[in-house]
């Protein structure tokens, strides 16, 4: 059990990886259709696995526990938009296809844009490693409404959506006058904190494991706060075009499908 929850902690980070690897073989960078059906595919895949894998979860926990069912996902999901609200206020950072950056503007002054993109693809990655931490918590704890299955497919939809998003980062990173093998590199370590933040989120979970219905949606909110503040806006920039919704309710699908056919 425990070497299967180490590989579904690696695998979204690994997706990552194979992602950034693309700087390698697209010579001339990622058009923008391309890019923004890849936002909206992460978008998609995030909200779904927001809904199934995590709020459901956190209801039918909390009825189990003989807890009002709506009070854990609520507040567990309220919770978490404020916590990467915070975030997003402290930590300096940079969007993509944007020149202004947001966080501690007197530390924003300091950093390369080069870094503050690389920030902005880190702090939207700690919700993705909460979610994938905190199912694997819930299966160690062997939680009988969390399976390893369903713990999985949650751990390859993220996966899924971070190949994309690997390349995305990596890619603009190489424009902006990065070697490849360092876009390459910044673009993997963007990933790094996923893994950090799902075994944090375990070793949180072991130790007050009443709390699982509200960590759940705790990850669910700061998931969608990041599909809210960044991928949607992100994915509609620029000259109008329906291609970032289409991806999106692709991204909707796959990770539906994977939650229902494997959890």
């Amino acid at each position: 059990m425990y070497l299967n929850t180490f590989i579904g902690v690696i695998i979204p980070f690994v997706g990552t990886t194979l992602g950034a690897a693309m700087v390698f073989f697209m010579k001339n960078g990622m058009g923008d259709k391309t890019e923004k059906s890849l936002l909206g595919f992460a978008s998609g895949v995030m909200i779904a696995a927001s809904v199934w894998s995590l709020l459901i979860p956190s209801i039918d926990m909390a009825t189990e526990q003989g807890t009002i069912a709506w009070v854990p996902a609520a507040l567990g999901f309220m919770l978490g938009i404020f916590f990467l609200l915070l975030l997003d206020n402290v930590i300096p950072h940079l969007h993509l296809n944007d020149d202004k950056p947001e966080g501690v503007t007197s530390k924003s002054a300091k950093l390369r844009k080069t870094t503050m993109l690389v920030l902005a693809v880190t702090l939207h990655n700690i919700p993705e490693g909460m979610a994938v931490g905190v199912v694997f918590a819930g299966v160690l704890a062997e939680n009988s409404l969390i399976s390893m299955a369903g713990a999985f497919s949650l751990s390859i939809g993220i996966a899924i959506q971070n190949f994309p998003e690997g390349a995305i980062i990596s890619m603009p990173l190489n424009s902006e006058g990065l070697s490849r093998k360092k876009s390459f590199v910044y673009g993997t370590l963007s990933g790094i904190v996923e893994p950090i933040a799902a075994v944090v989120t375990i070793l949180l979970t072991s130790v007050i494991q009443p709390a699982l219905p509200y960590l759940l949606s705790f990850a669910a909110g700061a998931m969608i706060y990041v599909v809210i503040e960044e991928l949607i806006p992100e994915a509609q920039s620029g000259e109008h075009s329906n291609i970032g919704t289409i991806g999106a309710a692709f991204g909707f699908v796959v990770m539906m499908i994977l939650d229902v056919a494997l959890g």
